[in-house]
């Protein structure tokens, strides 16, 4: 999370900078509507650096993946760069309404306009032919941008609408930059700002037109079809298992992107299965959650074709320390149940140290007794230690509990999936007893709105 607060409020700040070497005299403006001018383009200059960044993450990048943590966190920082983009744009705007209101109530006066210089260049020219248009555009899609953003933002929102109206920020952004092209400040071109801006632009530009292609990971796609399909009423969960050709292969704790009907769009979902290249199935646990896990079970059937994207995400359990804590809360055990069978399968030529000790922890609040023998089975191959708390029984699973169990915890590593508030609890909590969180807490943020 560290990595992803840098990038974050580096995308804030950095641009704020450039354009603070552009324009070193802002805070001496002689008048009112002379510093209007000056913020109206600092603002625009932010929402374009964070709306354009978020663009090429809706892309799913592989080369930021490991750096920002895994396409979890990237989807996280595209989050954050919405909302920025948001505010920002929404300061833009009243910057441009709010004098224009002051005046219209006889608050401020405007001054009065003289006679425009001749502009000897063409291209400026031609962009200054356009200001009524870009202003035009920009307005109504800034208003477009303002709905589908908030849309994404409310969970209530129904998955397959937000997935068909989420890519209309592509045209938004479209229109954004074209007005961005033509009211930047024409000698901005010719500094690092403009420089970044043109960046910005091309490259979402470009992740624009990919996301309205519907070609975004299109080359990390394979196709397969539902070979099973097992209901567990008692955790209202779906296993699906999936025969796939040419799948590159995966780590276990590693998601993949499902697409069972093209209208409800790609979904993505934690590979619950080793990889076994003789043997080209991936299996997904999905539990009823909302509206569109919810009609699976009546949707899916036994040689359906699907299409799978991937293998994304970095929660690989890839350490060297000698004891290793997994915690998963409710349907977050999954990531673990691939592990342990990749463990079962790879005991003689293995990718953990010799003698990595490892205790999981599942907590839930609904009991399958199908689905919790299938997990005792698959600990007790791979030599993990289970301990199961089912909270009507049990009560809740904390740091305490933890620590009691694994006296060793300090040597440990821990990963976490689940719940995020869980989650950030069981994090605070090590970290006031002395636990290295930044180093040895691992956690899936398994949220994509």
């Amino acid at each position: 999370m560290r990595r992803l607060k840098l990038v974050f409020w580096g995308t804030l700040a950095f641009p704020v900078l450039l354009w603070l070497v552009a324009e070193p005299a802002v805070f001496r403006s002689s008048t009112f509507f002379r510093l209007r001018a000056d913020m109206l383009q600092l603002t625009g200059i932010v929402a374009i650096a964070c709306m354009g960044l978020a663009m090429v993450l809706a892309l799913r990048p592989l080369w930021p993946q490991a750096w920002l943590g895994g396409l979890d966190k990237m989807y996280r920082l595209h989050k954050w760069l919405g909302i920025a983009a948001l505010v920002a744009s929404i300061i833009h705007w009243l910057w441009v309404k709010g004098p224009q209101w002051a005046v219209g109530w006889g608050w401020l006066e405007r001054p009065a306009r003289g006679p425009r210089a001749a502009i000897d260049n063409p291209f400026a020219a031609w962009l200054s032919g356009q200001r009524g248009l870009a202003e035009s555009a920009g307005e109504w899609a800034f208003y477009a941008a303002v709905v589908l953003i908030a849309l994404a933002l409310v969970h209530r929102f129904p998955y397959h609408w937000f997935y068909r109206t989420h890519r209309l920020i592509a045209l938004a952004w479209l229109a954004l930059a074209f007005h961005a092209l033509v009211l930047l400040r024409f000698a901005y071109w010719a500094s690092p700002v403009g420089w970044l801006v043109a960046a910005l632009l091309v490259g979402g530009c470009w992740a624009a037109l990919v996301v309205l292609a519907r070609r975004v990971g299109r080359h990390r796609q394979v196709h397969g079809k539902i070979t099973s399909l097992h209901y567990f009423a008692g955790v209202r969960a779906l296993e699906i298992e999936t025969e796939v050709q040419g799948w590159p292969g995966h780590k276990a704790g590693q998601f993949a992107f499902v697409t069972s009907k093209a209208t409800a769009g790609a979904h993505p979902y934690t590979i619950a299965s080793g990889w076994e290249p003789d043997r080209p199935t991936i299996g997904f646990v999905v539990k009823e959650l909302g509206d569109h896990t919810s009609r699976l079970r009546a949707q899916l059937a036994v040689g359906q074709p699907v299409r799978v994207e991937g293998p994304y995400g970095c929660f690989t359990f890839d350490d060297r320390q000698p004891h290793q804590i997994w915690i998963g809360g409710g349907i977050g055990i999954t990531p673990f149940i691939a592990r342990m069978k990749q463990i079962a399968a790879q005991k003689l030529d293995h990718d953990w140290p010799d003698g990595q000790h490892i205790h999981l922890f599942h907590s839930t609040a609904d009991v399958d007794e199908d689905a919790l023998a299938r997990l005792a089975a698959d600990a007790d191959s791979a030599d993990v230690h289970l301990h199961v708390l089912v909270d009507a029984r049990d009560g809740l699973l904390t740091g305490e509990r933890i620590r009691a169990a694994v006296p060793e915890w300090r040597e440990a590593s821990v990963w976490f999936c689940g719940p995020a508030g869980f989650g950030e609890a069981l994090k605070d909590d090590l970290a006031a007893h002395g636990f290295p969180v930044g180093r040895h807490f691992h956690q899936e943020l398994f949220a994509m709105r």
